[in-house]
């Protein structure tokens, strides 16, 4: 088994056909087909069906592995080539859609100051598709919302932030600064679906204090929530960062008191340890979520800002 084997099954996996394979590899089909059927014989099972072109189930797993040494590969590279302090390499970083509309036009420029060299490649998601990525090692980190619970990741939070009514200037509530949940209980409401960790957080919350929330619309995406909070379609609950400061428009922010903080957090796998480029990205976010945060409203700092009982 080679790094020629394994960049042709996972090319052959990301491009869809042998040829298109080699295109992207910049070889010759034939090239391809022989480096992945000398992997077949090795592993004794085939791993890809050549009827149609798709992994097998044997295939998916070995191009998970495959993708994982490549990455470290490619790191190795890049930290040798860092070790002048011109730090360079790729960071693959996933980021919730929320967090990414306040906060990646700030880290990514900040990056391209101090390290020129260093590649971000930026996966927008959820945390649930998130964080499977970082411990598969298709990503290097990630900034996901709490709580996440799993040994093989090391966490570190990074700011908390309010949940917020976000509704139109028209709308009926945009005169008011504080609404409580009860008073919420007859208001329809843009809700994330059931069962999403957002809608859990704030049936939750409704419900101790007997209220039941009333959905006039179920819609799965907070950063869509919030755009059709913003167009007067309804009002929404969302995190403080899917309204940042810099974004205009004629939209009112109102505090529900009852509502429990999201906290916001960077993770990495434990082992290996962090390339020269990841960990230059960790430290420039750091940085750009002190300098940032007292800025946008409904975001804190500080260990205090998120205690233990508020971050679920």
């Amino acid at each position: 088994m080679d790094v020629r084997q394994l960049a042709a099954i996972v090319a052959v996996a990301d491009h869809g056909t042998f040829s298109a394979a080699a295109r992207a590899l910049y070889t010759v089909q034939s090239n391809v087909s022989g480096h992945v059927a000398k992997l077949e014989r090795e592993l004794g099972v085939s791993l890809v069906d050549r009827a149609n072109g798709v992994l097998t189930e044997e295939g998916v797993r070995v191009v998970e592995r495959a993708r994982r040494v490549l990455h470290e590969i490619d790191d190795i590279a890049a930290d040798i080539a860092s070790l002048d302090d011109d730090v360079s390499g790729d960071a693959r970083i996933g980021v919730i859609g929320t967090t990414a509309r306040w906060l990646m036009p700030q880290l990514l420029g900040a990056v391209e100051r101090q390290h020129p060299r260093v590649h971000p490649i930026v996966s927008e998601g959820s945390t649930t598709t998130i964080v499977p990525g970082v411990l598969s090692g298709q990503l290097n980190a990630a900034i996901i919302h709490l709580p996440i619970d799993d040994p093989e990741l090391v966490v570190e939070p990074l700011f908390a932030e309010d949940l917020l009514l976000l509704v139109h200037s028209d709308h009926a509530l945009a005169s008011r600064e504080t609404m409580s949940l009860v008073e919420l209980e007859d208001v329809p409401l843009l809700l994330p679906p059931k069962g999403a960790a957002l809608r859990r957080v704030l049936d939750r919350a409704a419900g101790s204090v007997d209220v039941t929330l009333r959905a006039q619309a179920e819609i799965d995406g907070v950063r869509l929530l919030a755009s059709l909070a913003f167009d007067g379609y309804g009002a929404a609950i969302v995190p403080a960062t899917a309204a940042p400061k810099q974004l205009g428009g004629d939209f009112r922010r109102i505090l529900v008191p009852e509502l429990p903080r999201r906290v916001v957090a960077w993770v990495r796998r434990r082992r290996p340890a962090p390339s020269a480029a990841t960990s230059a990205v960790a430290a420039i976010l750091t940085e750009v979520v002190a300098l940032h945060a007292n800025d946008q409203p409904g975001v804190y700092l500080g260990s205090e800002a998120f205690p233990l009982n508020r971050t679920q």
